[in-house]
């Protein structure tokens, strides 16, 4: 564990202090550290399985998410829905749910030893669009304005709103509470999101007006109203888990409600989280690095690696091009919509809590893999292949001009 902590903390370090350098050269944070975690998984393999097994690290992936829910659903700049607010609610609640879909019948097909909630809880973990790894991407001239703003909306909205699905499944696939009867999980869930969902609505109007009176009446600095900012998520998500309730939407929603109540000074407010969900983003890519190691140790299935393409090109492409149908985008803007999705964060920080909640053996082992297959292609496809395809179009663009 020592050694482990050192190494990430020391491998942020640098990077920070090269990072100048290191954006030019198309080198984030997280492949950074991803690559610090897989040499330490190298050597501490049996270390790393034991430790991402218990209920302490599952908490700890459960608070993060809460954080990055929170930071995530203040993020979306204009409106609520970003500044083509048709096109993302396309994206939103008709790309979405086709794409879980279509990852449920893929993984039929394929994956034929899992059950329907495991099928589905897969697809949450693999659904969420994340661009920590890929930045570039959403600052890249070539790609369209209404592109990236859709984009924006839509890897600030996936996590929360794919969020109680995923516990539903959490539920469904558990024995104990869902037995195999969807009836029964939805039963189980329902009170979770309901107090989540009042808590989060009351919490985020409140701290929204308390934020508003001490600056007015001068009772604090910017400083430390950021600082309420970064502590309000932790005091969302540890109360709903105390009265029964799913914290990560609870964070989700007060994050929403926070920003719309409170206007453009959120942008400032929320300045330090977004430094703190940067560490906690380096923290998983890190976690996720050893957790590669141990997850793809086993070997597995040929079906596996081609559910994952599938995943990572056809099952968010056919989705896109069914969302925007009728919207008058370009094919371009279509195809890019589909093909613009790095996987990061919130996959890593699913599969662990999917791996811990599962029971123990081939199925839970086998969601983790897909996880971490998904994610390294991502890498390799968004953060790697997409990057120097743009590049190498760019250097054809100037050598004909």
């Amino acid at each position: 564990m020592i050694v482990a902590t050192l190494t990430a903390s020391a491998t942020l370090v640098v990077w920070c202090l090269l990072s100048g350098r290191m954006t030019r050269w198309g080198i984030s944070a997280p492949l950074v550290m991803v690559l610090a975690g897989a040499i330490v998984g190298i050597g501490a393999h049996g270390v790393v399985s034991a430790a991402l097994n218990t209920t302490a690290a599952q908490r700890a992936a459960e608070v993060i998410l809460a954080i990055l829910l929170f930071v995530e659903a203040t993020e979306v700049r204009g409106s609520l829905l970003g500044r083509y607010p048709r096109l993302a609610s396309r994206s939103l609640l008709i790309g979405i749910p086709v794409g879980l879909i279509l990852s449920v019948l893929l993984g039929w097909l394929l994956l034929p030893q899992l059950s329907w909630p495991v099928l589905l809880l897969i697809a949450c973990v693999v659904a969420p669009i994340d661009f920590a790894s890929a930045p570039s991407l959403l600052r890249n001239r070539y790609v369209p304005d209404r592109v990236r703003d859709v984009l924006t909306v839509e890897s600030g909205y996936t996590d929360g709103l794919v969020t109680p699905l995923f516990v539903f499944a959490l539920f469904w696939a558990d024995p104990e509470h869902g037995a195999d009867d969807p009836a029964r999980a939805l039963l189980a869930a329902a009170p979770q999101a309901a107090i989540a969902l009042a808590v989060g609505v009351v919490t985020g109007f409140v701290f929204a007006l308390a934020m508003k009176a001490s600056e007015r009446a001068e009772l604090s600095s910017l400083n430390a109203r950021r600082l309420a900012v970064v502590a309000v998520p932790l005091v969302v998500y540890t109360l709903v888990v105390g009265l029964n309730g799913n914290g990560f939407v609870a964070a989700f929603v007060c994050g929403i409600i926070y920003r719309l109540r409170r206007g453009p000074a959120a942008a400032d407010d929320v300045r330090l989280s977004e430094d703190v969900g940067f560490l906690l983003t380096g923290t998983m890519w890190f976690v996720f690095g050893s957790t590669a190691v141990f997850a793809l140790f086993g070997g597995y299935d040929w079906r596996v690696p081609v559910y994952v393409i599938a995943a990572l090109t056809v099952v968010r492409i056919i989705p896109a091009a069914v969302a925007m149908t009728g919207a008058g985008l370009p094919r371009r803007q279509v195809l890019a919509l589909g093909w613009l999705r790095p996987r990061g964060t919130s996959t890593i920080v699913f599969a662990l809590i999917a791996y811990n909640t599962l029971p123990d053996g081939p199925v839970a082992e086998l969601a983790l893999t897909i996880a971490v297959l998904v994610v390294l292609g991502s890498v390799a496809l968004h953060t790697v292949g997409v990057p120097m395809a743009i590049a190498g179009h760019d250097r054809r663009e100037r050598h004909r001009v």
